[in-house]
């Protein structure tokens, strides 16, 4: 896969395993010079995609939502599948290597249908905020500095998507404001830590 083509990868099937991993390690926010060049940013949004792919399939499985809630959440499931294969296939093509997932418990995220989207509107907003935060670390890389807008922009129609359902405000509820905010490496690490069970090792 080339790097124009990063954002064109299809769905696929993804395991019960998959989820968020080393967010607290390497990687950080806004800083250029917080990353080791592109395959650590890549890799850096591959985990964010593996938290969400395996959050929406639990979800989903969970049937919790019903009529066109149901649907656009199933829909929400295949765009984040695709994001991981996307992101794989260009780290991979790349010569790098894709980081691989942990273990992870998502608690009470599906207790109910409103569980389910509240959590599904936490997550994907803090997708949309870390993927701004990184993109100064790819500034030098314009093909992957797309790619990886173009991912953006969809995290922020899921967002929005999922915060419509749920009846919430348009100013600070189905958008955040005139302008989105990157999120610190602690505000990601508050949001994510409680649902990482383990780190798998290699």
């Amino acid at each position: 896969m080339k790097r124009r083509d990063m954002v064109r990868g299809a769905a696929t099937v993804i395991p019960a395993s998959i989820a968020l991993q080393m967010i607290g390690s390497k990687f950080a926010f806004a800083q250029e010079g917080d990353f080791d060049g592109p395959i650590d940013v890549l890799n850096y949004a591959l985990t964010l995609e593996y938290l969400e792919a395996e959050f929406y399939r639990q979800g989903n499985a969970a049937e919790l939502l019903e009529g066109q809630a149901a649907q656009y959440l199933r829909d929400v499931q295949t765009d984040e599948e695709a994001h991981v294969m996307a992101l794989t296939d260009t780290i991979n093509q790349l010569g790098g290597d894709p980081v691989p997932p942990p273990m992870v418990d998502f608690g009470n995220a599906f207790t109910s249908g409103e569980t389910f989207l509240e959590t599904a509107f936490t997550f994907e907003n803090l997708g949309v905020r870390a993927y701004l935060g990184a993109a100064p670390a790819l500034y030098q890389e314009k093909e992957l500095l797309k790619a990886a807008a173009a991912i953006y922009g969809v995290e922020a129609r899921h967002a929005a998507i999922i915060a419509q359902l749920q009846g919430k405000p348009p100013e600070g509820g189905v958008y955040m404001g005139a302008f989105e905010k990157p999120l610190s490496r602690e505000e990601v690490l508050q949001a994510a830590s409680p649902f990482i069970v383990s780190t798998v090792t290699e």
